[in-house]
């Protein structure tokens, strides 16, 4: 498979798949997993995350002209700053809604609050409409009173399922920032961003083994002993790429120690794929380079597509590409799915999955949209980078 042959089928069968079957006219909601035959699965609750992704990837595509669904997506947006925002009294979005249209689950979370400031970026960017970005600055402002802590970062959820600390929503929401800075041009954005990624850089990654650790106590410290934590190769290629999007939009002092940081998060997310070639990234492993869980799904796959691209110092040529598609659209988007995919499997090929999540979506289309945007803004970001002082 080439790109122009996943972007084909991304916009031929997988958009199309997802506006139609994937979206709940009656609700104005999306629908959160389909069956194999493309027919909607109910669930009792649909996460405020899903339907904010999917409306962040149909604006992206409306606005690349890959799809005219962006009406849709705003529609949809406007039904979910309904139902999810201060649905039960409280500042903030509740995490879930129930069929009937009222809260499943009140509880804030930080995973949740990041995508939805993503959606936000990405509606302004199609639709130019200032009440969204005001709204999307109000967010903002409620995330961070919400999940406030007295050092770096934020909770992870208010109330908190626990006492760990994690990477994840905080990557997510490094990746909001910049799309709100990129759609924006607001400062504060930018500002924002660059408190995480000096959160990332010296706590998130062990500087021995070189891999960016899951979980945290609540100082930052890594949860379990030296050797044991937890990593996601796939996290890491998605903070290497991310790494190089701040380069690209922010152009800061530091460039060169970021773009070091990032090149070394992708080489050792390739230290511990599959050995296979093209290579395949596990689910997780050990500090010590033991394999935790030997599966794999289809978001660390993309991620690694996003991230050859985005580092430079470790060149790709076609045939590489090609390879690690050929192996995605075997694997991952088999031809009778007519748009869908299979979103894991197990370590001996299997797939545990009798259904297709929608919030594999974004990252599906982030893949296809940077094997034909990348390069320009690449280039754009080493130009700059090369004149700042």
């Amino acid at each position: 498979m080439t790109p122009a042959r996943f972007q084909s089928w991304a916009v031929r069968q997988a958009l199309p798949l997802w506006s139609e079957n994937g979206f709940d006219r009656q609700r104005a909601l999306f629908h959160e997993r389909l069956d194999f035959n493309g027919r909607p699965l109910p669930l009792p609750a649909l996460r405020l995350m899903v339907q904010a992704r999917q409306i962040a990837t149909y604006c992206r595509a409306a606005l690349r002209g890959d799809c005219g669904a962006g009406d849709m997506a705003l529609r949809c947006l406007a039904e979910v700053e309904r139902r999810y925002h201060r649905a039960d009294g409280a500042a903030g979005w509740v995490f879930s809604l129930a069929p009937a249209g009222r809260p499943a689950d009140r509880r804030r979370d930080l995973y949740a609050h990041a995508f939805i400031l993503f959606a936000y970026a990405w509606a302004y960017r199609l639709s130019g409409d200032p009440g969204l970005r005001r709204r999307a600055a109000e967010t903002a402002t409620e995330l961070e009173t919400i999940f406030h802590t007295p050092g770096p970062g934020f909770m992870d959820a208010v109330p908190p399922r626990d006492a760990t600390r994690r990477q994840n929503p905080h990557m997510h929401l490094l990746e909001a920032w910049l799309a709100l800075y990129d759609a924006t041009g607001e400062e504060i954005y930018h500002t924002r961003a660059a408190r995480l990624i000096t959160l990332a850089t010296t706590r998130f990654i062990d500087p021995d083994s070189g891999l960016l650790l899951e979980d945290f106590s609540a100082d930052w410290q890594p949860l379990y002993p030296a050797g044991q934590n937890r990593a996601e190769p796939g996290h890491l290629l998605e903070w290497s790429w991310l790494l190089h999007e701040y380069l690209r939009l922010c152009a800061p002092g530091d460039a060169a120690v970021i773009r070091q940081a990032a090149g070394r998060l992708h080489l050792t997310a390739l230290a511990h794929t599959t050995g296979t070639m093209p290579p395949v990234i596990r689910n997780a492993v050990t500090q010590d380079g033991r394999i935790v869980d030997g599966g794999t799904r289809i978001w660390p796959q993309t991620e690694l597509i996003r991230s050859l691209g985005a580092n430079r110092s470790a060149p790709v040529s076609s045939d590489i590409i090609t390879g690690i598609l050929a192996n995605f659209a075997t694997h991952y988007i088999p031809s009778h799915l007519n748009g869908g995919w299979i979103d894991r499997l197990n370590a001996d090929g299997t797939t545990p999955m009798d259904h297709m999540p929608a919030s594999s979506f974004y990252h599906i289309y982030g893949a296809v949209c940077d094997l034909t945007e990348g390069q320009g803004h690449r280039d754009a970001a080493e130009n700059l980078s090369h004149s700042t002082p």
